[in-house]
């Protein structure tokens, strides 16, 4: 994976003040559990904590300094091949480092106070490579689940901007009008089932929903839409039991598929259209699966429901991990979006 053009870079940012503290925090633990290993060999002092201290701060700074400068050139690079060069980078700041500190010391200190210059630099160096290999990983995890989380939050705002629909509250409500004198029991229930819809849209961040809760929210969207639409919109549910319907899932999942399929579908069709809308379960995934038919991508004033997309795959996966799926596409006259959501062992309806 590589970073093209204006795409945020993989490597961790270590210019930032909180991620060097980290950083030489690591390097002095580092020097305490060497210090705390029993060797009769070597003796421990003050004298001795500090200086080895100065020098493993002095290490860390060096090479965070040289990850933040070349963040960006490196993570331009294909990750694997990034990240070693990166390490190696680190381990070879470290070599030259220890060569400098052992060649000024050992000419003024007394023979044999020192250890050998080879062991020396070779020591510094892999203990730098390791504690490095180290801390971009756990920097990496970190920065992974932050974007995750932001892509969460955005997601949410995104279900909640794009449920609210003007066009539709409007159209509801001039239907709802129409029917009071006609029918007020069907305008009375209309009125509830927008207010179920909105209702979950304002909820869209708050909390889990379920399956059940879900397909619910999908039937009172189609039946609204059905008054406006008549006759040109039929909907055909296939649900055979078993379904495990109080899986827990995020809010409005499967009511935006829909409504894309009605407003990006049917409602562009002179004569209308079905929408097929499935469940199914295979073996440990729950299959969700919304088809209907569509005017082709590439026709005048058709746009697609990528943005709704976007924001459904990005909660899918944080909710249901990367075993989620969502495929989509258009053929034949049909455009078919399914996901694909894993279920716990013995999940059943």
């Amino acid at each position: 994976m590589s970073t093209a053009g204006g795409a945020e870079p993989w490597l961790p940012d270590l210019c930032r003040l909180s991620r060097l503290g980290t950083m030489l925090g690591i390097a002095e633990l580092a020097v305490v559990v060497v210090a705390l290993v029993p060797d009769r060999r070597t003796s421990w002092d003050l004298e001795r904590f500090v200086s080895t201290s100065g020098y493993a701060l002095w290490l860390a700074l060096s090479v965070s300094v040289l990850l933040c400068v070349s963040r960006r050139p490196l993570s331009r690079l294909p990750m694997r091949i990034g990240a070693l060069l990166a390490v190696a980078g680190a381990t070879a700041v470290a070599g030259v480092a220890a060569a400098i500190v052992h060649g000024l010391f050992a000419s003024v200190s007394e023979p044999g106070s020192w250890p050998d210059g080879w062991r020396f630099v070779s020591g510094s160096a892999s203990v730098v490579a390791l504690v490095t290999m180290l801390a971009l990983r756990h920097f990496y995890v970190i920065d992974r689940w932050q974007l995750q989380v932001a892509a969460q939050a955005r997601a949410e705002v995104d279900a909640l901007q794009a449920r609210i629909r003007p066009h539709f509250l409007f159209n509801s409500m001039n239907m709802i009008v129409s029917l009071l004198r006609r029918d007020p029991d069907v305008a009375e229930r209309a009125v509830l089932d927008l207010s179920d819809l909105f209702r979950a849209a304002l909820g869209a961040g708050e909390g889990s929903s379920t399956l059940e809760e879900e397909v619910r929210l999908c039937e009172q969207y189609l039946a609204i839409e059905q008054l406006r639409l008549g006759d040109r919109l039929q909907v055909d549910w296939h649900r055979p039991e078993p379904l495990p319907w109080s899986l827990p899932m995020p809010r409005l999942l499967l009511q935006p598929l829909v409504e894309n399929a009605v407003l990006h579908g049917i409602s562009r069709l002179p004569a209308g259209g079905t929408v097929q809308v499935a469940l199914d379960v295979a073996g440990d995934t729950l299959l969700l699966r919304v088809r209907n038919p569509s005017l082709p991508p590439e026709a005048p004033g058709v746009h697609g429901a990528g943005h709704a997309q976007r924001s459904i795959g990005h909660r899918l996966g944080y909710a249901f991990g990367p075993r989620a799926r969502m495929t989509s596409g258009w053929s034949e006259g049909y455009y078919d979006c399914e996901l694909s959501l894993p279920l716990a062992p013995g999940t059943r309806a």
